[in-house]
């Protein structure tokens, strides 16, 4: 999936997210955010969510982004980001407006 059309489509479901599921911030990352995916390749994305979730919820909303995107969604939290990765993850960091 093309970034541009990933980060629309973000973008134009942001407030459902909020509403839904108490998503604050969301933002892509990896080979999309790179604009570098090929067809099998799945949506890394990072969100924050208002209040504290666990792992139904999160795969709740795993789950409706799969739905939303058409395409196979990795999903991850910034707590769950370890050191060594998550300086990588941030040099590809965008942040749905």
């Amino acid at each position: 999936m093309r970034r541009d059309e990933t980060l629309k489509i973000l973008s134009e479901h942001k407030d459902d997210l909020r509403e839904k599921f108490g998503v604050t911030s969301i933002a892509i990352f990896g080979s999309t955010a790179r604009d570098e995916a090929r067809p099998d390749s799945d949506v890394d994305t990072l969100i924050e969510i208002e209040r504290p979730a666990g792992f139904f919820e999160v795969a709740r909303v795993k789950f409706y982004l799969e739905d939303l995107l058409d395409t196979k969604v990795d999903l991850a939290t910034p707590g769950a980001l370890r050191a060594p990765i998550r300086e990588r993850i941030y040099q590809d960091l965008i942040y749905v407006r």
